[in-house]
């Protein structure tokens, strides 16, 4: 499968098996062709217009491929041509569970990243608790409408990216949980910053880029 990022792609279409038949997913190829590590993204409310066609995801993808990961984007069941239904987080945490077993199988041996965009954090987040993951990233995490206070602890390092605009996520809730956190994130948070991160994805991307040229 990944002989086609040896074979000089940037990056290319996949299918992955998930517990609710197939997922529709995305590859992005390590920038040096030796990668470091895997990683995998997860992209916004499936109700909403989230897809990993979004271009948080997308910009995600690229710095993690920037920085030698080979980083997998996908749609979560019922999103694009995945198979399935909406699941209301718990059938998505299985999805990404089920995309973070397969590219393990494709490249043993690499440590995981794993990074979601708003409702893709906290899927990210309760998928971390399921194995460990070698660093985590969450951007504008939606901690009013999702149960972030069962969340467990996070070993890892760990980078979380709030604008202080956002009109979706409000930046006082997002600080307040932080607070209440034993171990708690690398906070960085975006001036001007929409939810979407209008105008904003170069800032965005160079925040992400020096996270992960510490790892």
């Amino acid at each position: 499968m990944f002989h086609r990022c040896l074979e000089g792609l940037s990056s290319f279409p996949v299918s992955i098996p998930g517990p609710s038949g197939m997922l529709e997913g995305k590859v992005d190829c390590a920038a040096s062709g030796e990668p470091r590590g895997n990683a995998v993204i997860c992209h916004p409310h499936p109700l909403y217009g989230g897809t990993m066609q979004n271009k948080v995801v997308h910009t995600l993808a690229k710095s993690l491929a920037a920085n030698d990961q080979t980083a997998v984007r996908f749609n979560f069941r019922g999103v694009g041509v995945s198979d399935g239904n909406y699941d209301e987080g718990i059938g998505e945490v299985d999805d990404t569970l089920a995309v973070v077993d397969w590219l393990c199988e494709q490249q043993a041996d690499l440590p995981v990243v794993l990074a979601g965009f708003s409702f893709g954090s906290y899927v990210a987040l309760r998928a971390a608790a399921k194995f460990q993951p070698a660093a985590l990233i969450t951007i504008a995490p939606p901690v009013r409408m999702f149960d972030f206070a069962s969340l467990q602890s996070i070993d890892c390092p760990w980078l979380l990216i709030q604008g202080d605009e956002d009109e979706v996520v409000d930046i006082n809730s997002v600080v307040n949980w932080v607070r209440t956190l034993k171990k708690p994130p690398q906070l960085e948070i975006i001036n001007g910053c929409s939810h979407f991160f209008h105008g904003k994805l170069i800032e965005l991307r160079s925040v992400c880029d020096d996270f992960l040229q510490k790892l």
